[in-house]
């Protein structure tokens, strides 16, 4: 026997531990370098300097904003329903006065609000909208929303002749709601949803500009938005989408793609910072749809979640649309020392340039800003609604198809080719636009893990002689994975050139599995192939591998094992704190986990069809999630592989996440999809997700493949 070439499976199985020494993005140099490859070709697509011409700017600039409305939510746009504003009380200083007021954007979702205006007003005033950034103010279980920390910004507006409307946040406001969805509550359906509190925020500030033209105090033509932090990105959202804001100063809100995902600032953000990167943005493109309105980028030099260097970046980029139009005097760079603080600083020249832009003013800053008021003194409720939706509001601000089983397969059958085309087209553009151009499935062959599986007589009694190979192949740039061959070969497997019988199989069976199913696929093939004791298997899973394995009577039929990036073998490094981080990154870059999970399956499925050129029939087989990757990789292939999957489940829990996905498809659309091109096995599977497919399938107007279920 050549042991240089044969090894046994236990050894092979084993060596996993030995490709997890490099995984989370500090310790795994692919995850890192992959992240940065993605983010390069963004900025190559997304750079503003691609704009040769002002005409051309202005041809793409509406179908940008319409992608900005789209990645946040807002498309189509909620119903501008009546706002039901209502000033619950005033407390007043010797200057100014404040309205404490609330109004909802949609039928119970509520914005608090402090409305700052000056004790006397004889006519329309320069309007500020003020949006806050993260600033908890509670005392107990009460919550006097974050308007009430940046109190003193409203208060300087209103001693100087302004109105300012200052509200509050779905997070940290009177009625507190959550920005933390996949920062800290896994509720990763939010991308499937193309949910993000962004929209929300984005939102609330369209409907506080509706409310503040309902206002005799406001003059509507000189109005404009700023704030820090989150508030500074409330601040780009709502500039860039409304063009009633007349000038903008967004304050620590913005930086590069590159700061977010290569340097790590996401780790320091939540998710109100980040529209559903569908179109694969770089930030200045957000900044840009400003353009030519008077905007002052604001942040201090040692912020360290919005970067001096990203920061900069920015403005240059933008700076060059502000040269298309030829005003740029009306963009400013406003860079002082300091961390990330609402320091005195940046508030002055903020104070500075909405005196230029909306009062014609230039002269100096005499008064600071100051806080006058008790935060219970700003309360709005003293008791909160009981038709509150801020603390629900993420499970339905983005609309999903409501159709019944019976109106989807008329929508169908009506016309399945143009169904069918169209689908594909909304998956590719809304889940799977991240995807890399086809390429060439490349495989590194080096003189490694080849392993004849009969160790002894006693086991050979338990599992026919078998084979393995583990093939390396490279999924897209620093994406290495491997899969893992087993065939049947002859009791005596001295001699047999393995890439040889696998070349020569006639059927292989490609089993995607997830993390666990790896390990008990590992266990089961230690307890096959060794003298492992009973007692340590998953009983369930192992003798599901146990009869796919010892299954193979048929020379000419094997298994390949595939557990794609981040699973198995190929997991990342690092506590659950990591894994989550390293999962947002992949929303920033415009897709997920699951879907470049999906794309490495096809590329499984091409290195197969390659090292099996006599395969008449390549089978895809999966269980849970594992199965609906798999459907989903068939769904999208045109090699119209069958498939045969186990446990599907249709809560959003169980299913897998695309961006998007659940904006335009229900589970049941991809079984639809699947049956399409291939014939399809469903066992012990959510029933309501069988009788779909049986009635789809059973219909005499139905063209495409058959379902095959228990």
């Amino acid at each position: 026997m050549k042991m240089t070439r044969f090894l046994t499976l236990v050894v092979l199985l084993n060596s996993c531990s030995l490709w997890a020494a490099d995984r989370s993005l500090s310790e795994n140099p692919n995850l890192a370098r992959y992240f940065e490859a993605e983010v390069a070709k963004i900025e190559r697509q997304s750079s503003l300097f691609n704009y040769k011409s002002l005409n051309e700017w202005n041809l793409q600039k509406s179908r940008l904003q319409t992608e900005l409305f789209d990645m946040l939510g807002l498309s189509p746009l909620p119903a501008r329903t009546p706002l039901r504003a209502d000033v619950t009380g005033t407390v007043e200083e010797e200057e100014f006065r404040v309205e404490k007021l609330h109004f909802q954007s949609s039928p119970g979702l509520y914005v608090t609000a402090s409305l700052y205006l000056p004790k006397v007003v004889n006519e329309p005033l320069p309007t500020i909208l003020y949006v806050c950034g993260h600033a908890r103010m509670k005392q107990g279980d009460v919550s006097f929303g974050n308007k009430t920390g940046y109190q003193h910004h409203g208060a300087w507006f209103a001693r100087h002749g302004y109105a300012c409307l200052t509200i509050d946040t779905l997070q940290l406001g009177e009625i507190e709601g959550i920005h933390h969805g996949t920062y800290r509550y896994n509720r990763w359906w939010w991308n499937s949803r193309g949910y993000t509190p962004a929209g929300v925020e984005a939102w609330n500030c369209i409907r506080a500009l509706d409310y503040l033209e309902t206002r005799p105090e406001v003059d509507s033509e000189r109005i404009g938005v700023t704030g820090r932090s989150g508030g500074g990105a409330y601040s780009w959202w709502i500039a860039a989408l409304d063009d009633r804001i007349r000038c903008a100063v967004p304050v620590a809100g913005i930086t590069t793609l590159r700061n977010h995902v290569v340097d790590g600032c996401v780790e320091g953000h939540c998710d109100c910072m980040y529209m559903v990167n569908t179109s694969r943005w770089d930030y200045a493109k957000v900044a840009a749809l400003v353009a030519p309105r008077p905007l002052l980028i604001s942040n201090s030099d040692k912020d360290s979640i919005f970067p001096l260097d990203g920061v900069v970046e920015t403005h240059r980029q933008v700076s060059h649309i502000y040269e298309l139009y030829g005003q740029p005097e009306h963009l400013g760079l406003q860079i002082t020392e300091g961390p990330h603080k609402d320091t005195q600083e940046l508030r002055i020249h903020a104070f500075r340039w909405f005196n230029r832009w909306l009062k014609n003013d230039d002269s100096l800053i005499e008064n600071a800003a100051h806080k006058f008021f008790e935060p219970e003194q700003l309360r709005v409720f003293t008791d909160l609604p009981a038709d509150e939706r801020n603390t629900s509001i993420d499970e339905d601000f983005v609309a999903v198809p409501e159709t019944s089983d019976a109106e989807q397969i008329r929508n169908i059958l009506d016309d399945a080719e143009s169904w069918h085309r169209s689908s594909l087209v909304t998956l590719q553009r809304k889940s799977f636009a991240a995807w890399p151009d086809e390429m060439k499935v490349t495989a590194d062959f080096e003189e490694v893990e080849t392993a004849p599986l009969s160790l002894s007589d006693d086991i050979a009694a338990v599992a026919p002689s078998l084979m393995a190979r583990r093939i390396r192949f490279r999924s897209q740039e620093f994406v290495p994975l491997s899969l893992d061959v087993i065939l049947p070969v002859p009791p005596d497997a001295d001699g047999v050139d393995p890439d040889k019988k696998i070349s020569q199989l006639k059927s292989v069976r490609l089993v995607v599995v997830n993390d666990r199913q790896w390990q008990a696929y590992a266990r089961s093939c230690l307890l096959i192939f060794s003298a492992t004791t009973a007692d340590q298997k998953d009983p369930a899973v192992s003798e599901e591998f146990r009869r796919l394995l010892t299954s193979l009577a048929d020379e000419q039929t094997g298994v390949a094992i595939f557990a794609p990036r981040g699973m198995g073998p190929h997991a990342w490094v690092g506590d659950e704190r990591k894994q989550i981080q390293i999962r947002r990154r992949f929303q920033l870059i415009g897709t997920t986990a699951d879907a470049m999970r999906v794309w490495d399956i096809r590329r499984a499925l091409s290195l197969i069809a390659i090292q099996c050129p006599k395969a008449g029939e390549i089978t895809v087989s999966g269980r849970g999630e594992a199965g609906w990757l798999g459907l989903t990789a068939l769904l999208t292939d045109h090699r119209q592989h069958p498939g045969e999957f186990f446990d599907l489940q249709t809560s959003r829990e169980d299913l897998p996440v695309f961006l998007n996905l659940a904006r335009y498809f229900q589970p049941r659309d991809l079984l639809a999809l699947g049956l399409q091109a291939s014939t399809i096995g469903l066992q012990e599977s959510d029933p309501q997700l069988t009788e779909f497919g049986r009635t789809l399938t059973g219909d005499p107007r139905w063209t495409g493949k058959k379902l095959v279920a228990e």
